[in-house]
């Protein structure tokens, strides 16, 4: 034991040199890095990397800890014999030229590397402390954390940041907000846009479920712990399959985002502004799907040579909305129509009249729809004579109405400015951005369902009834009382936030610019007023905390500080409070 334990001290220094090799070869723009001997270096630190592994695997006693190890000689064999080929395949050149052409696998396979390393690392986390609430929010925090200091680096912006602006973008992209301080397409590099591509993935998706994806792909199998954590993030109802359901959770994420980079890469392949057709669609397609909001074109979707591209807009959307529903919701919906078709086609199977579709399925869509039709009619009707004379075609309106109404849903993608619309407009976004998209999605907001049971739970008291009761079932008193807690909650903090706003701001600040920028902090949207870059310091620290505590909740927060596993075995009297 103590042999195997002096060989994880060793292992995390060799962590550690892997992550300085990275941060110095990525950060730090030196001539030096492209040399023969910085390359020579990149690869004796991979044959090191493989010597240890190979000497671990021999060592390590437990069957799980030799299969992690054996993935590490895989990839790190794969990744020399890459290396090989290609200078095989280069051996007519100088030695020069092949040594440039294998330090980008070099540097891939070490990044690759070190993120399996980092799951291993949260896992342990895992193993020694249990709160899934603080674990959550911790995963995000320190994520939010890294990104920041990766985003000071010399070679990720053009021209040098503060930190406070690293700190506001990397809690924007981490949160999938999309409010920038600096000009994500001027002002950052192509490392660092990467960095925030990167953060917005981990973010969109749960840090903690990609590392169950690790474990459940490469052991087979995870703690009882890191169940209980992944199940909360991912809304699974039991621990039964909690860490497959993280596994289809990863792969129709990157599946629906390959697919839809491959929509927008024929969307744009003719386009001459934009110089990197393929890096452009992966980046817009993650950003989408996530519902994050940013972009590598400067001015966005607002750019003339995107502006009128109706093409590229509605696949957007359809990212938009894929994102916006979650995973939980498309799953479901698939097991329905997998099943009427298999019964279609099958007569001898016996009908049975079981629900596929749940209530919750139900509530999310049906809400949806309204909210997405609704913001569409009022859109276009409100904007006809404004911001839609912008587009000449009946199509054209239609389209930029329709993506008016989807991408104030968490989205933050602007195909219009904000700044020209009627204050009904307006009015009407806010409250579409404060509802937000689903639960167990990558959106934000206070979400449909919670929406929908608020709406629901006035009727039944206007009508008597002392539950809510839909679609055949009863609505549990802990989800309408967990509904109405978000809901409050939400009123408060953006309060809280358009109030501290406007003390740092100064005298004048239009109280709705503050509103529109605080509901769009607080819902994760990224929408502005053209305020963000404008904000002062304490500002910009009043909209951190509000994204990140749009995007964790407030309400999981106080969950992991004040609830209590003892249970209480008795009832007070009860008491009628007067109301109204």
């Amino acid at each position: 034991m103590k042999k195997e334990s002096l060989l994880n001290y060793l292992y995390r220094f060799f962590d550690i040199i892997v992550l300085l090799f990275i941060v110095f070869d990525f950060g730090y723009d030196f001539e030096d890095n492209y040399d023969s001997l910085h390359i020579v270096g990149l690869i004796l630190l991979s044959v090191g990397l493989l010597a240890f592994n190979t000497f671990k695997f021999f060592n390590y006693s437990f069957k799980s800890n030799k299969k992690v190890v054996l993935i590490n000689m895989i990839l790190l064999v794969i990744l020399l014999v890459i290396c090989g080929i290609i200078w095989l395949l280069n051996s007519s050149f100088p030695a020069y030229y092949i040594l440039q052409k294998i330090k980008p696998v070099l540097e891939g396979g070490l990044i690759f590397y070190f993120l399996l390393r980092l799951m291993v690392f949260v896992r342990y986390i895992y193993d020694i402390y249990f709160n899934p609430a603080i674990v959550f929010v911790g995963s995000f925090m320190i994520l939010v954390l890294i990104g920041s200091f990766l985003l000071m680096l010399p070679s990720a912006t053009t021209n040098g940041i503060s930190y406070t602006n690293a700190l506001f973008t990397a809690t924007s992209a981490v949160c999938v907000t999309g409010l920038t301080v600096v000009d994500t397409a001027v002002d950052f590099t192509i490392v660092g846009q990467s960095i925030i591509i990167v953060l917005i993935q981990l973010g969109g998706i749960g840090i903690l479920t990609f590392t169950s994806f690790f474990a459940f792909f490469f052991r087979g199998s995870s703690s009882f712990k890191e169940g209980l954590n992944t199940r909360d993030f991912i809304a699974n109802d039991g621990l039964k399959d909690v860490f497959r359901a993280a596994l289809n959770v990863v792969i129709f994420t990157l599946g629906v985002e390959l697919v839809g980079a491959l929509f927008i890469y024929s969307s744009i392949i003719d386009n001459p502004a934009i110089e990197n057709d393929f890096y452009f669609s992966i980046f817009h397609s993650v950003s989408a799907f996530c519902n994050a909001g940013f972009s590598i074109i400067p001015g966005g979707m607002l750019n003339e040579t995107i502006f009128f591209n109706y093409y590229l807009q509605w696949i957007i959307m359809l990212m938009i909305i894929l994102g916006g529903l979650g995973h939980n919701i498309v799953f479901n919906f698939f097991y329905y129509l997998k099943t009427y078709v298999v019964e279609l086609f099958k007569k001898k199977i016996v009908h049975k009249k079981i629900r596929i579709i749940t209530v919750n399925t139900k509530i999310v869509i049906y809400t949806t729809l309204l909210l997405l039709v609704g913001g569409f009619v009022f859109l276009f009707i409100s904007e006809y004579n404004n911001t839609l004379l912008e587009h000449n075609t009946v199509f054209g309106k239609i389209t930029a109405a329709s993506f008016n109404a989807v991408s104030p849903r968490t989205a933050g993608f602007n195909a219009v400015d904000y700044e020209k619309m009627n204050v009904p407009s307006l009015l009407f976004v806010i409250f579409l951005m404060w509802i937000g998209g689903s639960p167990a999605s990558t959106a934000g907001g206070i979400k449909t369902s919670t929406f929908a049971l608020a709406t629901l739970n006035i009727f039944a008291v206007a009508r008597g009834k002392s539950r809510i009761q839909i679609f055949g079932r009863r609505i549990s008193s802990e989800s309408t009382s967990r509904a109405f807690a978000i809901l409050c909650i939400s009123l408060i903090t953006i309060g809280v936030s358009i109030m501290a706003v406007l003390i740092f701001e100064p005298k004048g600040t239009p109280l709705l610019t503050v509103a529109f920028e605080c509901f769009s902090a607080y819902s994760t949207v990224g929408l502005s007023l053209n305020f963000t870059q404008t904000l002062s310091e304490p500002s910009k620290l009043v909209l951190i905390l509000c994204m990140f505590i749009g995007r964790i909740g407030m309400l999981n927060l106080m969950v992991g500080l004040l609830r209590r596993l003892n249970h209480q075995f008795y009832e007070y009297p009860k008491e009628n409070i007067l109301i109204n």
